[in-house]
């Protein structure tokens, strides 16, 4: 898939534990190591929002895509 979550570099960088992030944006544990591993069909912008204020990023910051042409064929996946 070419959208990637880089959620882990920006934790990193911040040198923030994620236990702390999921607790201060109101998601378990275990839904943000989902995210974290990229193990998500999608996330909701209330939730990208609040990682968003409490990590001071954009989502740029956490999501990544790389151009992929079969995309396209993918009817909407």
């Amino acid at each position: 898939m070419p959208v990637r979550v880089t959620l882990d570099l920006v934790l990193a960088r911040r040198q923030v534990r994620a236990r702390d992030v999921a607790e201060q944006i109101g998601i378990s544990e275990t839904q943000l190591s989902l995210l974290r591993r990229g193990h998500v069909r999608g996330v909701r912008f209330d939730t990208l929002s609040r990682l968003c204020l409490v990590l001071e990023c954009k989502p740029a910051d956490i999501l990544d895509y790389e151009i992929d042409s079969a995309d396209l064929d993918r009817g909407g996946d």
